[in-house]
């Protein structure tokens, strides 16, 4: 096959789907045709569904997106994609750790390292037995043996368990005893993050979110609601995530400085939370802030914190994501200011900082076809 027809096929292949009538495009017996992600052509790969395509990738890469077979240079571009977005993260990467085994006659099921029971596998739920064990690297089939019409398991191991070991053994030969093997039915692995076990993918879209959801995933999402600028709110974003190139950022990334001490007060490092937050210069910014809505504030020196307690109580929730919005705003003029001094040779003016602040507020309510003057806020 040459390399044109080679990249034919798989441009044709990234556009194939499993259709309603059960068939592949490849297989002439489709309804209609869209657009197919990669986990979705990986679920096709590793399931029981025929077709000349399927046929096509296992012949040439194999079953396993982790182990293709050939060396990496014939490999063609739009497969190291795939390999690259189903493989990322821990262990066999995001995809393979959603998909199960539903066992039938045990041959294509590794022992330990495959979830077949429950949702992790015995190497990880007993992994003082499997380094025991002399069974390591066989499939469920070659664990035991047919006695007449019944399945008998056959354990073997490397030495006697001690007594500590007895119940570990125990707990697994009961485990064991709530699976019947299945002598004429395949292997078939199933989609872990839907409980029909059927691939969708909006079931994957929800694995994948959950993995990269952090602990303060409602305040990022807070954030994007706020009433600023999208500027001021990426600005915001970035301080919130500490990716703001202050010169400690800088320092740590190998960049070569001369000094990383703050430009604004001269006496601490320029570190994320200090130049928002602890630099005197950036508390008196905050100060103006807190005088002109008339009220009191304890201010948190880790930029996350400040941000989820700079509300007000007496006000109602729309209000406040006019409140959040200065918040971002007087970051965003902090940062400019700092901007100003370091490579225009600006003066540290904590007032005037404050005053663009408010200047940004109103001009996103003008720009919303508000009428309002720079107290807006005191008479909401």
């Amino acid at each position: 096959m040459g390399e044109g027809e080679e990249a034919d096929i798989l441009g044709q292949l990234g556009r194939c789907v499993q259709t309603e009538g059960g068939g592949w495009v490849g297989d002439q017996r489709y309804s209609e045709v869209q657009l197919c992600p990669p986990s979705q052509v990986e679920m096709a790969i590793v399931s029981e569904e025929k077709g000349r395509w399927k046929d096509l990738l296992v012949s040439k890469y194999g079953m396993n997106f982790d182990r293709s077979l050939g060396p990496v240079k014939f490999q063609s571009w739009w497969w190291r994609d795939l390999q690259k977005v189903c493989t990322e993260g821990e262990g066999g990467g995001w995809f393979h750790n959603q998909l199960v085994w539903k066992v039938g006659g045990g041959e294509k099921v590794n022992f330990w390292e495959d979830v077949w029971i429950g949702n992790m596998n015995l190497k990880s739920l007993f992994p003082s037995l499997f380094s025991l064990s002399l069974d390591q690297g066989l499939m469920v089939s070659e664990v035991g043996e047919w006695v007449g019409a019944a399945w008998r398991w056959n354990l073997r191991w490397r030495r006697d368990r001690f007594e500590w070991e007895t119940p570990l053994e125990t707990n697994l030969v009961q485990l064991l005893s709530r699976v019947s093997l299945l002598r004429d039915q395949k292997d078939v692995q199933t989609w872990g993050c839907d409980g029909s076990g059927s691939f969708s993918v909006h079931s994957a879209y929800e694995c994948l979110v959950k993995e990269i959801r952090s602990p303060h995933q409602e305040v990022f999402e807070y954030l994007w609601r706020i009433k600023a600028f999208p500027n001021t709110i990426t600005t915001a974003w970035r301080v919130l995530l500490g990716r703001i190139p202050t010169r400690v950022g800088l320092r740590r990334r190998g960049v070569l400085l001369n000094t990383i001490l703050c430009e604004l007060c001269q006496a601490k490092e320029e570190s994320c939370h200090h130049i928002f937050l602890e630099c005197p210069f950036a508390m008196k910014v905050w100060t103006l802030c807190f005088k002109w809505i008339g009220i009191s504030f304890v201010q948190h020196n880790v930029p996350l914190m400040h941000f989820e307690n700079f509300c007000l109580p007496q006000v109602s929730n729309k209000q406040n994501l006019l409140w959040k919005g200065v918040w971002a705003c007087v970051v965003r003029s902090i940062w400019e200011h700092r901007n100003s001094v370091v490579f225009k040779q600006g003066v540290v003016d904590a007032e005037e900082t404050f005053l663009m602040a408010q200047l940004k507020s109103w001009q996103w309510l003008k720009h919303k076809g508000n009428r309002c003057s720079y107290s807006w806020l005191i008479g909401s």
